[in-house]
């Protein structure tokens, strides 16, 4: 009995030891089982993330692509006939700043110089207002120095000097400004011209090649429609400076025609204070 008590026991320690490890085991494998899906999953996870995330917006910009967008555009409209029109641009620009700058410097107070003209003469100084005039830039400052010339001869001699002089001064206000509208004239024109030989090189191409097809005629109508976006762009573009210095001008005018007013009453003024006579 003693034996059989033993072999039962020793039985039963190795099966218990047997179902430990089985569960030792098991357990080790449950876990790097779970382990393995855990990190199955968050890759998945992650991989998802990465997918849905937007894509990073572009930081570089490329340098000088409007530049290299026009040279292009430039190129293909024929460089022969979108030259003229460049040519056409730079000159036109060339008059219409020229004539900005030099109306821009014969814009001043006319009000302040008609003062001090007025007050030179309550003075008797006719040769101070005469300085004063020659000291200030401007087509008011000429016009009344040429009445002031003529100040002790009467009012009706200095209104005659200071017209006939304000309309050589307004002559030269307008100059240049005919070679602008030319340029004007001539942008769009050139665009045409670029336009109808282009029609003819997409007739060429369509008589050498015996087909209407898009990719024959496609070459001469894209120099066709450059040209004449050219040309029509550069047109507006000097239309606006010329419509500019044309404001300009009337305001100048306007102050010219105001002085000569004021110049007759203060010469006037002059000639009854001093005794002077028509």
């Amino acid at each position: 009995m003693k034996k059989v008590f033993a072999i039962i026991a020793m039985v039963g320690v190795f099966t218990f030891g047997m179902t430990q490890s089985v569960s030792a085991q098991d357990e080790a494998a449950v876990d790097s089982a779970a382990t393995e899906q855990v990190d199955s999953l968050a890759q998945a996870a992650a991989d998802s993330l990465e997918a849905a995330a937007p894509a990073p917006a572009e930081t570089e910009v490329e340098e000088g692509g409007m530049y290299k967008n026009i040279k292009t555009k430039f190129i293909e409209g024929s460089a022969g006939f979108m030259a003229l029109v460049a040519i056409a641009l730079i000159l036109g620009l060339a008059f219409c700043i020229e004539r900005i700058i030099y109306l821009s410097l014969a814009d001043v107070d006319s009000d302040k110089l008609l003062d001090a003209i007025d007050e030179k003469l309550q003075k008797g100084d006719v040769e101070g207002a005469k300085d004063l005039c020659r000291d200030t830039r401007g087509p008011v400052a000429s016009i009344c120095y040429q009445g002031l010339m003529s100040v002790d001869k009467g009012v009706d001699v200095v209104e005659r000097n200071a017209v006939a002089y304000g309309a050589v001064q307004a002559s030269l206000l307008e100059k240049g400004c005919s070679w602008i509208t030319l340029f004007i004239a001539m942008a769009p024109s050139l665009g045409f011209l670029g336009t109808v030989i282009g029609m003819v090189m997409a007739f060429d191409d369509i008589q050498r090649a015996g087909d209407i097809s898009p990719t024959v005629v496609a070459g001469g109508m894209k120099v066709a429609l450059i040209t004449t976006i050219f040309g029509i762009v550069v047109a507006l573009i000097l239309q606006i400076f010329y419509n500019y210095i044309l404001s300009k001008i009337e305001r100048i005018n306007s102050s010219m025609e105001n002085a000569t007013v004021s110049l007759l009453d203060i010469a006037y003024k002059y000639n009854e204070k001093y005794g002077k006579k028509d």
